[in-house]
């Protein structure tokens, strides 16, 4: 093996590809030699190794794969396999659980963290969400545990409402389970609190559009500059070691009825600040790619030692 090559998969919109390149200058200054490019989807195997893009996995020191919006079945499969050979950031264990949101939900609250009620029940006894709805005063979230950027999110305010979703979701064998949440009662905004190594690396608040209640931009939301007070910070930190993810990024809200914030869920990808919003402010670009740095030192000098 050779301990200093660092392989890396990152996304290239967004500002990622100038990022990248920064990384990777950063990380040739901590005399690593990197090779990127390494989109597992491509990867194959056979009894010398598994290659991806002309690079033997098997033969790098730590993988950093940084990508959420172009996986597929077989880059998670070959991550799952590769995380049995070398480090990887984040771990497969780790980027697995940040993918559900009930596994993470379940987590975060046996390890009281504040998180709103949730509720999964198989599809063939969904009529038992009739109650639920009732419980919780007539409002209720349907989410896809593997859902993200807001996509698939049912608010339901009526039973009318809830058997139209239970229809639906009966006729697509994808789902044999339905998960959903409290619906939390607040201002529109949230917080996202970017983590890396434990360490806080910056913060920024969405804000729903008008007649809308979710928050991300996919659906219409806005960013904007928001100061972190040490409670969210303190949850984001304590949650993504929770998660046992290296970076993350942490979604809170702030329940107006029990007066407390709420962990809605954990991104294991969360991306950089784009050039548009560094211009905005957000200034944590530098910083996130500083800790990166010194998560990989870290990782590999316990490595060598072991």
């Amino acid at each position: 093996m050779d301990n200093r090559m660092v392989g890396i998969w990152m996304y290239q919109n967004g500002g990622g590809a100038a990022l990248q390149e920064k990384l990777v200058t950063k990380l040739r200054q901590h005399d690593y030699q990197t090779v990127t490019g390494l989109d597992l989807r491509h990867a194959t195997a056979n009894r010398d190794g598994i290659f991806c893009n002309g690079t033997n996995m098997q033969e790098l020191a730590l993988f950093f794969t940084y990508n959420a919006g172009q996986q597929s079945a077989q880059q998670v499969y070959m991550y799952s396999v590769l995380d049995g050979y070398l480090p990887i950031i984040n771990n497969y264990a780790a980027f697995t659980l940040s993918e559900d949101k009930f596994m993470t939900q379940a987590l975060l609250n046996d390890c009281s963290v504040p998180v709103t009620d949730f509720y999964v029940t198989p599809l063939e006894n969904a009529e038992v969400l009739h109650e639920v709805l009732h419980l919780w005063g007539g409002k209720l979230v349907y989410k896809p545990v593997d859902g993200w950027g807001g996509r698939g999110l049912v608010k339901v305010e009526t039973p009318e409402a809830l058997d139209t979703l239970i229809s639906q979701l009966r006729g697509d064998a994808k789902y044999p389970a339905i998960y959903v949440e409290r619906f939390v009662d607040y201002d529109g905004t949230d917080f996202r609190i970017d983590v890396v190594d434990g360490q806080f690396v910056g913060c920024y608040g969405r804000r729903a559009p008008a007649g809308e209640w979710r928050t991300n931009v996919t659906n219409g939301g806005t960013v904007f500059m928001r100061e972190a007070n040490d409670t969210v910070i303190d949850l984001a930190c304590y949650a993504a070691r929770v998660a046992g993810l290296d970076i993350a990024g942490v979604d809170l809200i702030y329940d107006r009825e029990h007066e407390q914030y709420v962990v809605l869920e954990i991104n294991g990808i969360p991306a950089f600040a784009t050039p548009e919003q560094e211009q905005m402010g957000l200034d944590f670009n530098e910083r996130k790619l500083d800790l990166i740095v010194a998560l990989i030192d870290q990782k590999l000098d316990g490595e060598l030692l072991a």
